[in-house]
């Protein structure tokens, strides 16, 4: 019964947190209405999930009597500082510029192709043999991507394919985390690392807004920018990786990213009850062909 439990908890969490990162897309969106930028809402983003992260960061760094946290040495600050860089802030800014120029369902569905994005960096990087099964998988995923964007270049040109391919070199980034940090995972622990690695994407941001941007800018912000982005950093961050993080814990990570599956579809359902973007066979049919794909390149993976 308890391990029937824990499966149930760990599905449901897996859900809503699938359906809370899927938000996210749509709260850019509906900022950009109100005249900000990208690079200021980034900021503000990062600047409400810092104290969470930095909160995250130290409880797990602290020693209990079942743990004793390994000493952080100058190769792991390197590496976290890296992996801050690579998959949360230059894949947060990348993905929030290319939001700028596409709808979110087709933003969501670039990113989800992230799990094939690690396949191919392993055959670029290492020469890792991608198997027959894997490959079919992958040329599913990516021939639903371009059905969805081929219908919303013809629908809006040339700023269509600048967002995507922002979008697509913000998953290429993503990818470069997952496939770095699997051995800093198995060293600091996954909820210590994000902790780290998320506080210093916030501070690179913070850092880039105040470079870039005369800090009055802020003022100018309409507070509706502003409740967008609490919610953004709260319900559309911090939760959903807490909720993954315990998700897995209970089920696994393999299933727990099955259930992810949901996220397109919930940005897609999202996109076009809350921003009014067009529900077309096109983008139904895209939906399916990566989400499939996806589902078998994981499967023949596993």
């Amino acid at each position: 019964m308890k391990a029937s439990k824990a499966v149930s908890t760990g599905l449901a969490l897996a859900t809503l947190g699938a359906v809370a990162f899927s938000g996210k897309a749509i709260i850019v969106k509906l900022a950009y209405r109100h005249g900000v930028d990208a690079v200021t809402l980034i900021m503000l983003r990062m600047l409400f999930a810092l104290p969470f992260f930095l909160a995250m960061s130290w409880w797990a760094s602290r020693p209990t009597p079942q743990r004793r946290p390994v000493p952080l040495m100058r190769q792991d600050m390197l590496g976290i500082a890296g992996l801050g860089f690579t998959g949360y802030y230059l894949a947060s800014f990348l993905d929030f510029a290319g939001l700028q120029y596409i709808t979110a369902s087709l933003e969501r569905l670039i990113l989800y192709l992230n799990p094939t994005l690690v396949l191919l960096l392993g055959w670029v990087l290492f020469g890792r043999r991608i198997g027959r099964r894997q490959a079919a998988g992958m040329v599913i995923s990516y021939g639903g991507v371009l059905l969805v964007f081929g219908h919303e270049v013809t629908l809006q040109g040339a700023d269509a394919a600048l967002g995507a391919v922002l979008v697509f070199l913000s998953a290429v980034s993503y990818a470069l985390y997952l496939f770095y940090s699997g051995e800093m995972v198995q060293r600091l622990g996954s909820m210590r690392l994000v902790g780290l690695a998320t506080s210093v994407a916030c501070a690179l941001c913070i850092v880039q807004f105040l470079v870039l941007r005369p800090l009055g800018t802020v003022l100018e912000v309409a507070p509706e920018v502003l409740w967008l982005s609490v919610i953004n950093a709260t319900l559309c961050t911090v939760v959903p990786v807490m909720m993954v993080m315990m998700a897995i814990e209970r089920i696994g990570s393999g299933l727990a990213a099955q259930v992810g599956m949901v996220g397109p579809m919930s940005t897609m359902i999202m996109g076009v009850v809350l921003l009014g973007e067009p529900f077309t066979a096109w983008l139904a049919v895209g939906t399916l062909l990566v989400i499939a794909g996806v589902f078998v390149c994981s499967r023949a993976r596993a």
